[in-house]
């Protein structure tokens, strides 16, 4: 790592100008979570491998920015080169570089990896001092990353109507009067999952996640797909043929927004070869096909705008069109995609149903391992565990990784399983106190059956993605750990709960899920629910449950779906998160003040929560009916996928629980009915 910040200096050094700062993001060219081997650049530079996170490179300094979820992965990860920034609590990377760096700094980025709000925000912070953003010509760690991953040559695939419920033309239908609608004449998509989406197309270019790397380009009249060629089978050229999307190659793309902008794209007249893209013959026929769509802008004088997101298109792109006629807003097609249509929302219910036997069946394999390897008293009983139960040399050791496994064998026997939807967190003890921790063969803990054990894991399948977190314990817990799960439980009932009104955001309902955590003085570091796709990217915007204010955030709709997940953490104890995923519907409310509409949730997660681990004393009578209620549907609706043993075993974990002695009386007044929407 010595080497590499070495040889990196040593390329700012000799750049035109020279660099003092260096940035060097997560995201790859289409602003991504989740990103492919080749293109996790901060990691090979930093040696830090979340998901977020920035690091910055100073011709004297390392430093890393990196959020609540991360921090104590990075502190493990981060070498003695490296410093934490933590993100809230330490100054935001523009401010730092703003305040850090000379006057007239030159300060380095590969705008393809910087979206264009970022860059934006950048530069106004630093026009106080006359510091400069630099775009690279080329990425410098590429260039000191000897063994950076080959491009890989994954096939694209078609997504079946059957599980995509719209098909492409209406997409672009809608997607075209959305453009009418703002008085543009084209748009640029650059983020891979509405790419897919649109297009209905799924690939396997990014792990977990079944996208395909690939721009778009739309018009009134055009639909344009930027994407290695080799990827496309006949029948997917052929598919696309058929729905008047030109295939063009993925490094066109740049060129192409330019002829955008100067309102020069059109269809090819014939096939496209690479010799043509390399600028060979035929630039007429291309410039025949872009005078008819000029007339055709020309009738109506005011459309004359492009269409891009600041915050998923990049700065390179950006820097291709005219500024003075760019429309600035987020992607018509994160909202869109966000709304289920019904075909959606049937394919995600069925998902969840066979990812939740899934998950029963793997807790009771798990319970049955624990109780014969490790004389642990099991799932339902709190004892002591019998350390002398079985020899050594006679017992299976389980870990943190082998346990994983296990399940994603389970969830690989279900129907249209497709992939994991994120690496398995699979953590015991301290290890579940590092929110998105990730498990690797030859460090990962065994498990214990005197620690707590957090499983947040999820699936891709063709009619939906899953994800779903269990805390559980196979000994004896602590006061204080039955304690905390239950104010994590209550916190996650009363958020799933919640009714409100139409218009109503995810930053207001994150408090919900906090309250009984903050009652006691707990709290958790991220956010409370992620929107989530159709076979899709796990985590998916624009909407969200967060603290955050974020300025892309929207109002939660019927339609979306929603992650409910709030947890607590105890640094180098235990952590605890209960995550079921939601879909939002409408509100059969007594009222309806202002004529807004109400909204509620409809939980699609099918998993129990471990009732050794509540305190049935902190419980309203509400929130054990709450409880009673879903386990009872949890019995129902899982049954036809497990055997008689697996079904016995998920009767005894959602048994009714009873009140307390001093709430039991409060308990008869009320009705178990109507607590859990069906």
């Amino acid at each position: 790592m010595t080497d590499t910040l070495v040889a990196l200096r040593s390329l700012m050094s000799s750049h035109s100008p020279p660099l003092n700062a260096l940035v060097v993001p997560s995201e790859d060219y289409h602003q991504s979570e989740y990103v492919s081997s080749r293109d996790k650049r901060r990691e090979f530079i930093s040696g830090f491998t979340g998901s977020a996170g920035l690091a910055l490179i100073t011709m004297n300094k390392a430093l890393l920015w990196t959020d609540g979820r991360y921090f104590l992965q990075a502190a493990q990860q981060l070498s003695d080169q490296w410093k934490l920034m933590r993100i809230g609590e330490d100054p935001a990377v523009d401010v730092w570089m703003a305040d850090n760096l000379p006057n007239d700094a030159a300060i380095g980025i590969d705008p393809w990896c910087v979206s264009i709000d970022t860059a934006q925000r950048w530069e106004c912070a630093f026009a106080k001092k006359q510091q400069k953003l630099v775009q690279t010509s080329t990425n410098l760690v590429d260039e000191v990353w000897k063994n950076r991953p080959p491009p890989q040559i994954n096939a694209v695939n078609v997504h079946a109507l059957e599980f995509a419920g719209r098909s492409t033309t209406d997409k672009l239908d809608d997607l075209r009067e959305r453009l009418t609608q703002e008085k543009a004449r084209g748009i640029v998509i650059t983020a891979l999952d509405e790419v897919a989406w649109l297009f209905n197309i799924r690939g396997s270019d990014v792990s977990y996640c079944p996208v395909v790397h690939a721009f778009a380009i739309v018009t009134p009249t055009s639909a344009f797909f930027y994407v290695d060629q080799r990827k496309l089978s006949s029948e997917v050229s052929g598919y696309l043929k058929e729905n008047g999307i030109e295939v063009r190659e993925y490094g066109v793309v740049s060129a192409d927004v330019s002829l955008l902008a100067s309102n020069q794209l059109g269809p090819y007249a014939f096939k496209e070869t690479q010799s043509h893209i390399s600028g060979g013959a035929d630039i007429g026929s291309r410039e025949d096909a872009a005078e008819s769509i000029k007339i055709e802008a020309e009738d109506g004088d005011s459309i004359d705008l492009i269409w891009a997101d600041p915050g998923s298109c990049c700065y390179a792109l950006y820097h291709k069109l005219d500024s003075d006629r760019v429309v600035l807003k987020q992607s018509p097609l994160a909202l869109a995609k966000a709304l289920k249509n019904p075909i959606e929302l049937d394919g995600l219910r069925k998902a969840h149903i066979r990812d939740g036997a899934a998950v029963v069946q793997y807790l009771v394999w798990l319970d049955k391992q624990m109780q014969e390897n490790y004389g642990a008293s099991g799932y339902f009983v709190e004892g002591k565990t019998l350390a002398q139960k079985k020899k050594i040399r006679e017992r299976k050791k389980l870990t943190e990784v082998t346990v994983s496994d296990k399940l994603e064998s389970l969830r690989a026997s279900k129907e249209h399983f497709k992939s994991l939807s994120f690496p398995t967190i699979s953590s015991v003890g301290p290890n579940a106190a590092i929110i998105h921790y990730s498990p690797q063969p030859n460090t990962c803990a065994e498990l214990d059956a005197d620690c707590i054990y957090l499983f947040d894991s999820g699936a891709q399948y063709l009619d939906g993605t899953t994800d779903i977190t269990r805390t559980v314990h196979f000994g004896r817990p602590s006061a204080h750990e039955k304690a905390c799960y239950t104010a994590v439980l209550k916190g996650h009932i009363a958020l799933g709960n919640a009714r409100f009104p139409n218009g109503t955001n995810g930053n207001a309902l994150d408090i919900l899920a906090r309250v009984p955590l903050w009652k006691d003085g707990l709290d958790y570091r991220h956010g409370t629910g992620h929107g989530i796709g159709s076979y899709l990217n796990v985590h998916e915007g624009p909407h969200m449950i967060s603290f955050r204010p974020q300025a892309r955030n929207v109002p939660m709709q019927a339609s979306m779906a929603v992650t409910d997940e709030p947890g607590y953490y105890e640094d180098g104890k235990f952590g605890i998160r209960l995550e079921n995923v939601l879909v939002v519907i409408e509100a059969d409310t007594k009222f309806n003040f202002g004529d807004k509409g109400y909204l509620s949730f409809e939980h699609i997660t099918w998993a129990p929560y471990q009732t050794k681990l509540i305190n049935l004393s902190l419980l309203t009578p509400e929130e054990i009916n709450w409880l009673n209620t879903y386990h009872s549907k949890c019995r129902d609706i899982l049954a036809p996928y497990l055997d008689d043993a697996e079904m016995a075993w998920l009767k005894k974990a959602t048994e009714p629980v009873r009140a307390c002695a001093k709430n039991q009386g409060k308990l008869r007044l009320l009705s178990p009915c109507c607590l859990l929407h069906p």
